[in-house]
């Protein structure tokens, strides 16, 4: 009976198809790889260095979608998405509307994954499950997101050194640092 409910119990875990965490460290759903692989492409478009990929900045990215999926609440005008919960391991942060709280969010990439810098975060939200497609598109048309993907105006003088990814049920987030972190992408099985 023990041997069965522990082949049960590894069975339903390798079917879950938003796999965190191989023993070695972070792993990538394919669609996070496209979405890592779009954004880069994007960039060369626009003549921009390709940025490496950071496992530490991604271990922030599907902390951070799966603490959204679970405790964000959409309702609470005070605290936007780049806000963290109390639920984890983790101190909690309301990032306010005007920026004012926005230290407590670039510190997650040090407290969560001990990323030697500050981190850099856009979200996005889809009634659906997120895609890479979707994501990048919607980046892409906003004006507060696509200069931090394509290093414009307040952005602009900042090299991006290393970039995580997390597609999580209904959200996708992508970290950005300037400190590189150098990490080989490993698919999730």
């Amino acid at each position: 009976m023990k041997s069965l409910i522990i082949l049960l119990i590894l069975l339903s875990l390798s079917r879950e198809k938003n796999s965190i965490v191989h023993a070695d460290g972070v792993c990538l759903t394919n669609e996070e790889k496209k979405l890592f692989d779009l954004i880069n492409e994007y960039r060369i478009s626009k003549l921009l260095k390709p940025i490496a990929f950071s496992s530490k900045l991604s271990r922030v990215a599907k902390t951070h979608a799966q603490d959204l999926m679970e405790n964000y609440n959409a309702n609470d005008a005070k605290c936007n998405p780049h806000s963290w919960s109390a639920k984890g391991k983790w101190s909690a942060c309301c990032y306010t509307p005007d920026h004012k709280q926005a230290k407590c969010m670039w510190d997650k990439p040090k407290e969560i994954a001990g990323y030697p810098s500050l981190g850099y975060e856009i979200a996005y939200y889809s009634s659906d499950d997120a895609d890479a497609e979707e994501g990048l598109q919607g980046w892409k048309k906003s004006p507060g997101h696509n200069p931090l993907l394509i290093n414009t105006g307040m952005w602009a003088k900042i090299k991006w050194k290393a970039m995580g990814v997390a597609l999580y049920k209904n959200y996708g987030l992508v970290w950005f640092g300037e400190t590189e972190d150098i990490s080989e992408i490993k698919l999730c099985e």
